[in-house]
């Protein structure tokens, strides 16, 4: 098991906030992603403390890459176990671009209808770490603005 695995293990298992500081340091030591690796069924959380953690609610259950152009951002899953896309709530669907952030190349999903960009980083080949950023993005309610970070595994 790697150390980012060990680690990324480490805040999963935590029940409250994990501090920014630690997410900040942690995304430092990822490797980026490409396109192509972010292709299929993801699902995850991560529980930071971001005002953000609120906004998908409880049923939120992950994201779909069929293709570059062709992503389900929010995928709910309903009490009978059956996914669903909602395109709605992020005013359309969105696609994987290869961005600059922090000066790293690395895959991003572009929401077709929100100045918000997902940049992702790898802990290791079936889970990745992002960070939401854009205008709006950031959280200011502790003073300074902090990213929202979460978590995808593949399913």
């Amino acid at each position: 098991m790697t150390s980012a695995r060990v680690r990324f293990d480490e805040f999963v298992r935590r029940a409250d906030p994990i501090p920014y500081d630690e997410l900040e340091d942690f995304w430092a030591t990822l490797e980026a992603v490409t396109i192509d690796f972010m292709i299929g069924e993801w699902g995850g959380d991560l529980v930071t403390g971001h005002r953000g953690d609120r906004f998908l609610g409880d049923r939120w259950w992950g994201t779909t890459f069929r293709s570059a152009f062709d992503v389900d951002p929010i995928v709910y899953r309903d009490d009978d176990g059956t996914t669903r896309a909602d395109t709605n709530l992020m005013n359309g669907a969105a696609s994987l671009w290869t961005e600059e952030f922090r000066g790293e190349l690395t895959a991003t999903m572009v929401y077709d209808g929100m100045p918000i960009h997902d940049h992702f980083k790898k802990v290791d080949d079936d889970t990745v770490v992002a960070i939401t950023n854009g205008k709006g993005a950031l959280d200011f309610t502790s003073g300074t603005g902090r990213y929202m970070y979460f978590y995808l595994s593949r399913l």
